[in-house]
């Protein structure tokens, strides 16, 4: 990762995110902790003590708030360095973290299911925190990217290897939310994977706004970076649907994917438009459309941002850039298509009919009184109507100026008020330029511009095949047989002797071998080898990734001499708990993910029922299973198969019942 301590203007904005995130965390640990008084106290002098104590917590949390906003909107630190005259686009901060130490918990784990010296597993460990402090500071290029998704891949071998579903292993990861700064803490590495997943989508964005938008490579990268933005968070939404993060929930991920999807679509139009923009009918025409289609999609992420839960969450300032940036480009359409009603008289070489068919495609519908052709041909009909859009481009443009005015962040950001001013000032020019006597007597209202695209804007999906990763565990053994769904014994040394050159077993499978086809009376048996065991060691020697023939050799070579395997057996595996963890965030109140928990119980008890009555026969062969169950001790039958289930006390009972 980059250096912590350097000074650059992203560095400094990523550690006042982390300050104000734990000033957020003491407010709110100070307002939970006064309203637990108010709820137990009765004092009404105490009461009133508190309700003051809580106004000021309150309104201390607001301030931080605005200023985590501040932070949010912060968006001229991470454009391009060179000199640009384009409206600014808007990055993602990466989501802060607490410091987390695997050791302890992956030691023991290490020692207790896998029955291995955790020692040998220091620097394995070692290596896995030191990848994710790096995560915590990555390199705003494709080698940031890389780092984090090898970190998200490495947390899958991760899960697999340490995790159980019936049980926690002790390890606490706290997340702060990117727009509210509330700490959320699981034992579950899912936020762990999730907060990854969305740091990357972050990092595409600031990648995408720190291209250099005067180029055609800079914009084209710009697009590419904005589409795989918008592909993580689109798949973050589909595949985490419980995060317990505000910034991660379903509905503020869809706000985001179509923030950045219409992020590309405005670098889209600005390649279009980057080596000028002709003054020239058809060239016109199409650059009216591809830029009403931006003011679209800004207007779609304007009421998205607007609607419930959004709304309480997401920049205020965000919103009214998605606003300002809605209203700009309208006004451009309708520049665009005044330009070419007011420059462009029908000549006697053009063609009428493609003038017309093309224009058409410009309207739904076309003011009453009035016919596209007729407009073409009549010099005056066209003044009218493409000073009506003038006037519309207008006001499109003074409202997007007011906007920008209210919003005291958007104030401070000098190129967009000079790129506003620049776009009003010549629309101005443009309506000045007309005949201007019959202004008052001109009613016509300017249509609506329809808006068509020729250049498709859609997510791309993680391509995770292409970062390649070694588990950092490997020592471990096959994943597919040693992970932490599967419980096994602690290896047991079996001193096997040749007899007559035969070992009264075969060999199967690939790595690691196991036990097949045991003949019960050989020396093997007795010394205590059973069916399906697997072979860990032969002669002290590793051979968890080995195949039967590589076994075989290895005891070959021992010669003459007794051979000495390790052999580990599969242990019968309890009834799953309940896998659901139980999520809580400092101070707040129950999230979503707690909510659906709980209704999920509620439908579980709603759904079941009272045990039907058995008539006499089922109960008594019900009393004979369960006298067999209580009374018939485990026995071993001399050449039974291991995949037939021992009779144990509890071989009876019901599998889906929780032991505990």
């Amino acid at each position: 990762g980059c250096n912590p301590l350097a000074e650059t203007g992203r560095s400094k904005l990523q550690n006042q995110r982390a300050v104000l995130n734990q000033q957020i965390l003491k407010a709110v640990r100070m307002r939970a902790g006064a309203e637990n008084l108010l709820r137990a106290t009765t004092n009404n002098k105490v009461r009133e003590q508190v309700l003051l104590e809580l106004s000021f917590v309150n309104s201390d949390l607001q301030i931080l708030k605005e200023e985590l906003e501040g932070l949010n909107i912060s968006v001229e630190v991470y454009q391009n360095a060179e000199e640009t005259f384009s409206i600014p686009l808007v990055p993602l901060g990466l989501k802060e973290t607490k410091d987390v130490d695997f050791t302890l918990p992956l030691k023991d784990f290490i020692l207790e299911h896998y029955s291995q010296d955790s020692s040998e597993y220091e620097d394995e460990i070692a290596d896995l925190m030191d990848l994710r402090q790096a995560c915590r500071t990555p390199s705003r290029d494709e080698a940031g990217i890389e780092m984090l998704i090898s970190y998200f891949l490495q947390l899958g071998y991760v899960e697999n290897r340490f995790f159980p579903p019936t049980r926690h292993i002790g390890v606490l990861f706290t997340w702060y939310d990117s727009f509210t700064g509330v700490p959320v803490c699981q034992q579950n590495l899912l936020l762990e994977k999730a907060s990854v997943l969305f740091n990357i989508g972050a990092l595409y964005t600031q990648i995408g706004t720190r291209c250099n938008r005067q180029t055609q490579a800079g914009l084209e990268n710009a697009v590419d970076a904005f589409q795989k933005a918008a592909g993580v968070l689109s798949y973050l939404k589909e595949t985490f649907t419980h995060t317990p993060s505000y910034d991660m929930s379903p509905a503020m991920l869809n706000v985001l994917v179509k923030m950045m999807l219409a992020q590309a679509r405005e670098c889209v139009f600005e390649q279009i438009g980057l080596s000028g923009i002709r003054n020239e009918f058809f060239t016109l025409v199409k650059m009216t459309q591809e830029v009403a289609k931006v003011g679209e999609v800004y207007m779609l992420v304007n009421t998205a941002m607007n609607q419930e839960p959004v709304k309480e969450n997401i920049p205020y300032s965000w919103s009214k850039l998605a606003q300002i940036k809605s209203d700009h480009y309208k006004a451009l359409a309708h520049y665009f298509i005044a330009t070419i009603l007011c420059d462009h008289e029908l000549q006697p070489g053009d063609d009428e009919d493609e003038q017309e068919k093309a224009l058409s495609q410009l309207y739904d519908h076309v003011p009453e009184g009035l016919m596209v052709l007729a407009v073409l041909k009549d010099k005056v009909q066209r003044k009218q109507l493409g000073k009506a859009h003038l006037r519309k481009a207008i006001v499109y443009h003074e409202e997007a100026l007011r906007v920008c005015g209210l919003c005291k962040k958007l104030r401070n950001i000098e190129v967009l008020q000079e790129v506003l001013t620049a776009a009003h000032k010549r629309s101005l020019l443009k309506y000045a330029q007309q005949e201007t006597e019959d202004d008052f007597l001109s009613l016509i209202q300017a249509p609506d511009i329809l808006p068509k695209t020729e250049h498709k804007i859609e997510t791309i999906a993680p391509q995770f095949s292409k970062v390649k990763v070694k588990d950092f565990f490997h020592k471990l053994g096959p994943l597919t047989v040693f992970s932490a769904k599967q419980r096994w014994t602690a290896p047991r040394t079996i001193c096997l002797h040749h007899e007559a050159g035969e070992l009264g077993f075969s060999l199967k499978g690939g790595s690691p071998v196991q036990i097949y086809c045991l003949d019960p009376v050989c020396s093997a048996a007795s010394a205590g080898l059973k069916e399906g065991d697997y072979i860990v060691s032969v002669g002290g020697m590793d051979c968890k990734w080995l195949g039967v023939n590589e076994v075989l050799e290895k005891m070959k070579s021992v010669g003459k001499q007794p051979i000495e395997l390790e052999v580990i057996s599969c242990q019968d595996t309890a009834a799953s708990l309940h896998s659901k963890s139980a999520t809580y965030s400092m101070g707040m109140q129950k999230t979503y993910s707690l909510i659906c928990l709980a209704m999920d119980e509620d439908k579980i008890n709603q759904t079941k029922k009272a045990p039907l009555k058995l008539p006499f026969l089922s109960w008594g062969t019900k009393n004979r299973q369960k006298a067999a169950s209580t009374l018939c001790l485990p026995s071993a039958v001399a050449g039974s198969s291991q995949n037939k289930k021992k009779l144990s006390p509890f071989t009876l009972l019901n599998t889906e019942s929780s032991l505990y």
